[in-house]
């Protein structure tokens, strides 16, 4: 019975979640028509490209990559992807051309479309505590599992065996939580991660900036999946689309859920269409 009582519940949110989203999309995309300029914000991993135990090799979903120059180029959309990854390094993987804005490390690095750099500074108190992070976690045989970006460090344990996750995530605990709270320095896990950062990093911060740059009036959509977007999600509430990314509903602050790839594909041709792209 409480199976079922589950079950029933979780068919009630997916239903009311669709119906919600259908009348979102609806009325956004009449906004996104009459529109002269527009803004596409796109987490990458779990969003438009799915999961890998190999993150260089965690390319777009089919079709989503040329989606997304099309509607760069043809749509006058200026697109930006804002991710945890370091913003450098995911040129690799993006596979969209001409390149995109990047925002990498949660916003503490932009990597523009002209190819200039900036980073945001990280006091020396808070590098010596990253610092001392990444020496723990080598001391604990965890320094393959181990990413070291700008102001964070971050332990992955996707894709290892399930016998080995329990202990990865553990250790990654024991150690990260340690230090979390000194130099200004928060703790933070994300799908399949753990991360140590700069508390003041966050995909807010970067959605807070880019909405300084353009004019009230110019529709905006950020899609996410993970915990970590849900700052952006609060970020855009009120002035912009949100829109949740992943093949089962949870609970959001977004406005709308699609489940990729297809309903992302859509989506993104829906974009392109109400621009007046000629797919």
């Amino acid at each position: 019975m409480w199976a079922l009582c589950r079950f029933l519940n979780q068919q009630v949110k997916t239903t009311m979640a669709t119906a919600v989203a259908t009348s979102n999309h609806s009325e956004f995309f009449k906004r996104l028509s009459a529109a002269n300029n527009r803004i596409l914000l796109l987490d990458y991993d779990g969003t438009i490209a799915p999961f890998s135990a190999r993150r260089d090799c965690a390319f777009p979903y089919p079709k989503v990559a040329e989606l997304v120059a099309f509607i760069m180029n043809k749509c006058r959309t200026r697109v930006s992807v804002i991710t945890g990854r370091p913003a450098r390094e995911f040129c690799r993987v993006l596979q969209v051309e001409p390149r995109p804005e990047i925002w990498g490390s949660h916003g503490l690095e932009r990597l523009r479309a002209d190819g200039s750099y900036e980073a945001s500074h990280v006091e020396e108190g808070a590098l010596n505590v990253l610092g001392e992070a990444v020496a723990w976690l080598e001391f604990e045989g965890l320094a393959s599992a181990t990413e070291v970006k700008h102001g964070a460090v971050a332990v992955h344990w996707r894709g290892l065996p399930l016998d080995q996750v329990q202990q990865v995530r553990t250790c990654a605990y024991r150690v990260l939580s340690a230090l979390a709270g000194i130099a200004g320095l928060s703790l933070c896990e994300f799908d399949c991660g753990l991360e140590l950062r700069a508390r003041r990093a966050s995909k807010g911060d970067a959605v807070d900036i880019l909405l300084s740059e353009v004019e009230d009036d110019v529709p905006v959509a950020y899609l996410g999946d993970d915990l970590t977007d849900e700052y952006a999600f609060r970020a855009l509430a009120g002035r912009g689309l949100t829109v949740l990314v992943r093949s089962t509903y949870r609970f959001t602050a977004a406005q709308t859920w699609i489940r990729p790839p297809e309903e992302l594909v859509q989506f993104l041709t829906d974009w392109a269409r109400a621009c007046g792209g000629d797919l």
